[in-house]
């Protein structure tokens, strides 16, 4: 998947066992920040404390010409191929090019679904907080 003798995790790899594809996971998007990938454009938003949203600005797709897909805590957004029958271009300002945008995702953290509207999409993520993880108070005898 990624060159592991360019890995800046080399040095963590020794002390630690089972993180190697959360080290990969963080190499694939350090390779997407190298390469300037920067298509499409996008923004993740704070919600509150558990939720946040990401919106991409997809102007010229629409709802058949995308695929969001979850798996193994990515969550990866990209274009289906189609094409544009029997519409001849004089010129092509907008910028329908293939892609895939992937993000990693923490355990806890889930997909409760996606909207596409006048040319953005919004995907919205929650942090599942586990009733032994939440904070209790205790009463004093």
């Amino acid at each position: 998947m990624t060159n592991r003798s360019l890995s800046i995790w080399n040095d963590l790899r020794p002390f630690s066992v089972g993180f190697d594809n959360i080290f990969d996971h963080f190499n694939l998007h350090l390779d997407h920040a190298k390469g300037l990938v920067n298509y499409p454009p996008y923004n993740i938003n704070e919600v509150d404390e558990f939720n946040w949203q990401i919106e991409m600005a997809l102007a010229g797709f629409g709802k058949k010409d995308i695929d969001i897909n979850v798996a193994n805590n990515q969550l990866t957004v990209k274009s289906i191929p189609s094409e544009d029958k029997g519409k001849k271009s004089v010129h092509r300002g907008i910028s329908k090019r293939q892609f895939t945008r992937s993000f990693t995702l923490a355990d806890d953290v889930v997909v409760n679904g996606a909207e596409l509207k006048d040319g953005m999409l919004v995907i919205d993520l929650e942090k599942i907080v586990p009733d032994e993880k939440k904070p209790k108070n205790i009463t004093i005898k």
